[in-house]
């Protein structure tokens, strides 16, 4: 229950403000201006190491890889940088983030407004019937004037509270952005390496045909049984499923690119390409204060300072509230001579009103904005921890690929090497095609299984990069 206090004074009549009613006013405003109803705010801490523990080791001499804001362009594919510039221009998930921006700065816009006064004008015109069954017109215009002061913080704390919304707002468009950016990025290499794997599976076909035709050519001379010619023609089948399959996968990459740009996938294609973009470099130096410009931790961090300001908006609600309010305006029978000193009328004066009993309303309310602030926190916490756990996977990634890679690309010329003795020693006869078979096999899965971890090395620096905001600093000399 609000119980509100108001003093006038009024142009009709003789009295003046109470003289009383300005001292119990000053008195309760003297009292009550000392209460703070919003916390002070402090920006949550949380500790973090000075380095990633899976950051390679660091060379007397280390620097790290000065990398823009547009991270992608280490990759040096132009194609990819085009791609990108499509994203930004066209993407409709990035837009309809950004009319959440719109919407959360438009929010602010309202709040701010109420720190304002208001001032309103109104006319009107009516006819009735008296007792006497006489018609009796009454006109009025008039303006009205009103204004809450913000003695609590109520209304200061609610644009605190929406300027802070709307900084994450503005940190959630960019965090979006970069997800986004990072999902075009993973897309485009898994085409390339698409690309890659049809050129190998192409490569392992036209090899296939020459030994399904030598063994048809061995069969017909009698030299070999059917059993072989049916072994190449499985092995050759089975490869060209292969190569559906990777046709396929391709194409479906190709779709989730148009649509990331903004494009029907019928609007859109890519040329093949067999040569994958470069690995980018990987930082020597990598402190794990990179993490504070992720836009996502940025976010996480104005949430909680809007929800301190939430608790103060809760907190003020038990204090009273100040209102100035003034009218003035003109009201009589006779639309002719209204405008005339006898018609006019004014008001001014303060309006005072406090809560009594609601409940226990308010008390939840602070409750509801004290638990919003803990849920905060947490999630401010838990942030920050995702992303030291996101970067860290990526730095043993990028280590462990290396090494990884390392043995398949030995493994690939043992392979080769394999497939090559056991080929010369079919057309000798001193081997069956089912060891041809074998070496066959064994050759393309290690070649497709190199070119699965060129492929994982890319993405792996690509999720690196965006995990850390898409900056590398210069640091070290």
């Amino acid at each position: 229950m609000n119980t509100p206090i108001r003093y006038f004074y009024r142009r009709t009549g003789s009295a003046v403000w109470p003289s009383f009613g300005i001292g119990l006013l000053g008195l309760l405003l003297l009292g009550l201006q000392g209460c703070s109803s919003t916390p002070p705010y402090a920006a949550p801490e949380f500790a973090v190491p000075a380095t990633f523990k899976e950051a390679p080791t660091i060379p007397a001499h280390g620097k790290a890889v000065a990398v823009t804001d547009a991270w992608w362009e280490v990759f040096g594919d132009p194609v990819l940088n085009q791609l990108q510039q499509d994203l930004l221009a066209n993407n409709q998930t990035l837009q309809g983030s950004l009319a959440q921006f719109q919407a959360a700065r438009a929010t602010l816009g309202a709040s701010r407004a109420a720190l304002s006064p208001t001032l309103g004008l109104a006319a009107s015109s009516s006819r009735s019937v008296n007792g006497n069954g006489a018609p009796v017109d009454s006109n009025a215009l008039g303006a009205n004037a009103a204004w809450e002061l913000d003695l609590w913080g109520r209304l200061s704390g609610t644009v605190d509270a929406n300027q802070a919304k709307l900084q994450a707002s503005q940190d959630d468009l960019a965090s979006v952005r970069l997800s986004l950016q990072g999902t075009l990025t993973q897309t485009y290499l898994a085409l390339r390496v698409a690309d890659a794997q049809i050129a190998v599976i192409e490569q392992a076909l036209a090899s296939y045909r020459r030994a399904l035709t030598l063994t048809e050519n061995r069969y017909a001379a009698g030299v070999t049984s059917s059993a072989d010619v049916a072994q190449a023609q499985g092995q050759l089948r089975s490869t060209q499923a292969q190569w559906i399959e990777a046709r396929s996968s391709r194409a479906q990459l190709e779709h989730a690119l148009a649509v990331l740009t903004g494009r029907a996938p019928a609007a859109f294609q890519l040329a093949p390409s067999a040569g994958l973009p470069s690995v980018p470099q990987v930082p020597e130096l990598l402190p794990a204060t990179l993490l504070e410009r992720r836009p996502d931790i940025a976010a996480a961090e104005r949430r909680v300072a809007a929800a301190y300001a939430q608790q103060g908006v809760a907190r003020s609600a038990y204090f009273p509230a100040l209102t100035l309010s003034a009218n003035v305006g003109y009201r009589g029978s006779a639309l002719a001579d209204l405008v005339s000193a006898p018609n006019l009328f004014w008001s001014l004066g303060p309006s005072l009103a406090v809560g009594l009993l609601d409940g226990g309303a308010r008390q939840a309310a602070v409750d509801l904005a004290n638990a919003g602030t803990q849920q905060a926190m947490a999630t401010y916490r838990q942030t920050v921890l995702q992303a030291l756990q996101e970067v860290e996977d990526n730095l043993s990634l990028t280590q462990r690929l290396d090494e990884e890679r390392a043995e398949l690309a030995a493994a690939l010329v043992a392979a080769r090497s394999a497939l090559n003795v056991v080929s010369n020693q079919y057309q000798a006869g001193t081997v069956s095609y089912l060891n041809v078979l074998t070496a066959q096999t064994t050759a393309l899965s290690a070649e497709r299984s190199l070119l699965d971890v060129d492929y994982r090395q890319r993405v792996a620096s690509a999720q690196l990069l965006k995990n850390i905001a898409g900056r590398w600093k210069e640091t070290g000399s």
